[in-house]
């Protein structure tokens, strides 16, 4: 594919398999929790993979290195769902990922149900509080509940997912509560968290959550910490390690 950076656009390297991500500067631009969730979610051999609120591709992109045979990804903003397919295109993805731009509020007008093993979303993480959505930029509203709230995340993860189908999401700790309890009430089962914290010591900024289709309650394992700067001020090794092991 021909590059062509379109106005405030800039080429990034994934670091990993030579993959490149096109962003645009004034959209949201993809961070750690997109690669840590990337890599948390367990992906099974020929895996069709489905990712909600896709925004830049980065996810789908990263998905595609390990044994998923097909991803769909799912994004609202028609600016975002552009350059996710251009994202795709740059990269020569085309046969393995798919971007749908719809709203996962209406998630049964696009997909059928219980059609992938695997669903993954790194969602808005704030709750609107009444009378801010006029004051929000582009950049924030992606961060918080504008368009779609944590339980229209979970369960349009739930329709889409076969039964003992996976569902990863990262998110704040500060609602591990809140995500339970809707992925409880739309027939997930926590069965994976981990929490990721910025150094050591520190508490915790962002938690990871695996939770199975169907499965019955209780049996959660609470993985070992991530820690993901060292004293230094540089990546921890296991940071590290997951560009090196693809």
């Amino acid at each position: 594919m021909k590059l062509d950076l379109k106005d405030n656009e800039r080429l990034d390297d994934l670091v990993i398999q030579g993959l490149k991500i096109i962003q645009n500067e004034r959209q949201f631009c993809f961070s750690l929790d997109a690669v840590l969730l990337a890599h948390f979610a367990k992906v099974k051999k020929r895996a069709h993979v489905l990712d909600l609120g896709t925004g830049t591709g980065v996810i789908a992109l990263l998905l595609s290195t390990r044994q998923t045979e097909k991803i769909d990804a799912l994004e609202l903003n028609p600016v975002m769902a552009d350059l996710a397919a251009r994202n795709v295109e740059l990269n020569a993805l085309q046969e393995k990922i798919v971007v749908h731009e719809g709203d996962l509020c209406n998630i049964r007008e696009i997909f059928p149900a219980e059609f992938v093993d695997l669903v993954v979303s790194n969602p808005p993480y704030r709750p609107l509080e009444q009378g801010d959505l006029n004051l929000l930029s582009d950049v924030a509203k992606a961060r918080h509940e504008v368009t779609a709230t944590l339980q229209d995340v979970v369960k349009a993860a739930r329709y889409c997912l076969k039964f003992r189908g996976r569902f990863a999401m990262v998110h704040l700790p500060e609602r591990i509560g809140e995500i339970i309890i809707a992925m409880h009430e739309a027939g997930i089962e926590p069965k994976r968290l981990r929490f990721v914290h910025p150094r050591l010591g520190k508490a915790p900024n962002m938690v990871l959550v695996e939770g199975i289709a169907g499965a019955k309650p209780g049996g959660m394992l609470v993985e070992p910490p991530l820690i993901v700067y060292g004293s230094d001020g540089s990546y921890a090794r296991e940071i590290v390690e997951y560009y090196q092991e693809r």
